[in-house]
């Protein structure tokens, strides 16, 4: 059964470059993975959320899904905001997206099934690929060569 709320998939910009750059351990978790661990969990706890997918306490979690029944985007804003805002103190980039829509409150079994398994998680994910190619793009003109 669906019901109204948000969906919200975050991911850490250019891990495996941090991890290389900054020296960091790629398999437990580290400065920005394990603080989005425990950012998800609280996230999750505060507004009644379903973690969908991602939340790894043994190796950190770099990207995450989930869902908050009978919630709004507005509602998550300022939360969201502050991942964003501590992820950037500490020298990382986060992409959020966070889509007001049907969900479902049930983890997935898999990776697509959280990532495609709705029409509206589908459309979430599109919108996360989105702003991740316009990142990596600005990143390269950017770039010195």
């Amino acid at each position: 059964m669906v019901i109204d709320g948000c969906i919200v998939m975050l991911d850490v910009d250019f891990m495996e470059e941090m991890v290389r750059e900054k020296g960091l351990p790629e398999y437990k978790p580290n400065l920005a993975t394990g603080f989005l661990t425990r950012a998800v969990e609280s996230l999750a706890i505060k507004h009644n959320g379903v973690v969908i997918f991602g939340l790894d306490y043994e190796r950190g979690t770099e990207e995450a899904v989930l869902e908050f029944p009978l919630t709004s985007c507005d509602e998550l804003r300022k939360d969201l905001d502050q991942i964003h805002n501590e992820l950037a103190r500490m020298g990382f980039s986060i992409s959020i997206v966070c889509l007001d829509g049907y969900v479902l409150g049930k983890k997935a079994n898999t990776r697509e099934e959280a990532y495609k398994g709705t029409p509206w998680r589908k459309k979430a994910y599109k919108e996360l690929l989105r702003i991740k190619r316009k990142l990596h793009a600005f990143r390269e003109e950017n770039s010195p060569n």
